[in-house]
């Protein structure tokens, strides 16, 4: 399985393929992609992966990236699982129509790197989910060729402070956008077969205890239905990311809540992209 991160060492930051025992840099081989995302939008990431053949690892010391840490247009999908609308407790039913948000990559660390909880709110939560990276422009996708728009598949966690998602009727956005309290990778994963979404099982864990467990499939809004409805008002372009929905099993949801506090570590797993992981530090 190739995967393809950014990562900083020695003072820089890179982009390369991830190995077992350290990192392949392979941004210096093509300065006319000076990012993984410049890359994506030239599509190139084919010419990356078929590079990292037979080279040698070059850093085994590197700190990990957000791996599009200059991706423009984040997308988010709410409320994306069957048990998800009846967390709430509101007596809605279930919405026509998906519920979606922007985030900004600011608001995303790397892996392996601290959540960080701010002075002003601790309600500091976790959501576990598939992100998916567009690799192909089109706009008003049919369903059925929405998979042909996907280059790649990563991981997030789509840290929410919570208290601050409820300080307006019809807004999110400033609960789901403080620095670094969520996070995207480890790395992109290739998208080249349907089963690596339609067969995928997600889990979160907090400090080795299942949170949430679930699979894709039963999402109430397939990934095939995000790229379509989405495409409908706006053209997705190459390097677009996709944050497709967590599942049931968020600290906000348990009596009383769990919110994440400092030395917590956060585990998002799925078979076949692999395990995002971050501990929890308060703000400096």
């Amino acid at each position: 399985m190739t995967r393809l991160a950014t990562y900083s060492a020695d003072g820089q930051q890179f982009y390369g393929a991830v190995t077992d025992t350290g990192m392949i840099a392979l941004s210096p081989d093509f300065p006319q992609w000076p990012t993984l995302y410049d890359a994506i939008r030239a599509g190139g990431l084919q010419d990356l992966v078929t590079a990292a053949k037979d080279k040698p690892v070059t850093h085994s010391e590197f700190t990990y990236e957000m791996v599009l840490p200059d991706a423009p247009r984040i997308l988010c999908v709410g409320v994306n699982f069957p048990d998800r609308n009846a967390e709430y407790k509101d007596g809605s039913t279930q919405p026509k129509y998906m519920s979606l948000f922007p985030r900004f990559a600011s608001g995303f660390t790397g892996h392996d790197r601290p959540l960080i909880r701010p002075p002003e709110n601790h309600t500091l939560d976790y959501e576990g989910e598939v992100a998916i990276v567009i690799g192909k422009t089109g706009r008003r996708i049919k369903a059925e060729d929405a998979y042909d728009h996907i280059c790649a598949l990563t991981l997030c966690n789509e840290g929410t402070i919570r208290d601050w998602v409820r300080h307006a009727k019809f807004n999110v956005t400033q609960g789901k956008n403080w620095d670094c309290s969520g996070s995207i990778g480890p790395w992109l994963v290739p998208f080249e077969k349907a089963d690596q979404l339609d067969e995928a099982r997600i889990q979160t864990r907090v400090n080795g205890e299942l949170r949430q467990d679930d699979h894709l499939k039963r999402m109430t809004f397939p990934i095939r239905e995000e790229i379509a409805y989405i495409s409908t008002f706006m053209t997705l372009q190459p390097g677009d990311i996709i944050v497709t929905g967590t599942p049931t099993g968020a600290g906000a949801r348990f009596d009383p809540p769990r919110y994440l506090k400092p030395g917590d570590v956060v585990e998002i797993e799925v078979d076949g992209i692999g395990i995002l992981r971050n501990g929890v530090e308060d703000e400096k």
